[in-house]
């Protein structure tokens, strides 16, 4: 017998009793998965875009079926609804949690903060901000190249071209929050949705005193706290020059867009206001102004 027939014969030899050793040892030390786990992935939309705070959907399924309660566990692209499902399989209770929404807190348009130089090097958000200030004065602002487009799995964002700020589609935002992880700046934020959409929030986050804010965007919020003193239900805290309201105390009186001077709060999806309430609203400030 030739030496290479010899090393066939060998290898062979080698290759099956490892072969058998591999499957002695995987029956062995196998780990019996429960089989919940496929019936709850099942009911799951397979999105894996991580805004349920796991690595994705399969992750997430196991979560559920080891934990002993869903609280802290939810998919906001399914909703209440899957969650539910979810819950019914595994014999537990699934509270209703409150719908949220992406909101993108600038309002630093072409118009509000016009361009101080030209940027011509790759087309990211992420690299622009590593690199400078950006095209604006305003370090803190929407630098518009669309990474948060970019980043949802569900169309749900655009970009204005008018306006240069990008423009979140309630109905097709399903909260998942990989817009807000996208974005450098941070101006984009998961927020309560309110009945038929409707919002009031502080479009900014500019932290620079108010004169240098202002000077940056016409529009930027200058930490002057009219907003926080007119409302009555405490949803609106100033720090660091900017205000910020919070969406799960706030009653949507829209008071405090009344006041702002710069008209940096965004009360948005609401009706317009009835000529008799617009009256009301102005009419002290109309004698306040004639008493002068």
């Amino acid at each position: 017998m030739d030496i290479v027939a010899i090393s066939v014969i060998s290898l062979g030899v080698i290759g099956a009793v490892a072969a058998v050793i591999l499957y002695v040892i995987a029956q062995r030390f196998k780990v019996e998965e429960d089989p919940r786990i496929d019936e709850v992935e099942s009911l799951l939309p397979g999105a894996n875009c991580g805004g349920c705070g796991k690595a994705g959907c399969r992750n997430f399924a196991e979560s559920c079926v080891k934990a002993t309660s869903l609280d802290g566990l939810f998919c906001p692209v399914g909703g209440s609804e899957v969650m539910k499902k979810v819950a019914g399989v595994l014999g537990m209770e699934a509270a209703d949690a409150t719908p949220r929404v992406a909101v993108v807190r600038c309002n630093g348009t072409c118009e509000n903060r016009p361009r101080v130089n030209s940027y011509e090097g790759a087309v990211s958000c992420a690299i622009v901000n590593s690199l400078y200030a950006g095209e604006t004065a305003c370090a803190y602002g929407c630098l518009g190249y669309g990474d948060c487009v970019a980043a949802c799995q569900f169309g749900a964002l655009s970009l204005d071209a008018a306006t240069g700020l990008p423009v979140v589609d309630i109905e097709k935002c399903t909260a998942c929050g990989a817009c807000v992880k996208a974005c450098p700046r941070h101006i984009i934020e998961l927020r309560k949705k309110g009945p038929k959409g409707r919002g009031v929030y502080v479009s900014c986050v500019n932290k620079e005193k108010g004169g240098v804010a202002r000077k940056a965007c016409t529009a930027a919020c200058i930490g002057c706290g009219k907003c926080a003193k007119e409302c009555q239900f405490e949803a609106i805290t100033v720090a660091d020059n900017v205000a910020y309201i919070d969406s799960d105390k706030c009653k949507m009186c829209r008071k405090c867009v009344e006041v702002c001077p710069t008209h940096a709060i965004h009360a948005v999806n609401f009706p317009p206001k009835k000529p008799a309430e617009t009256a009301q609203t102005t009419a002290p400030a109309d004698a306040s102004t004639g008493n002068n």
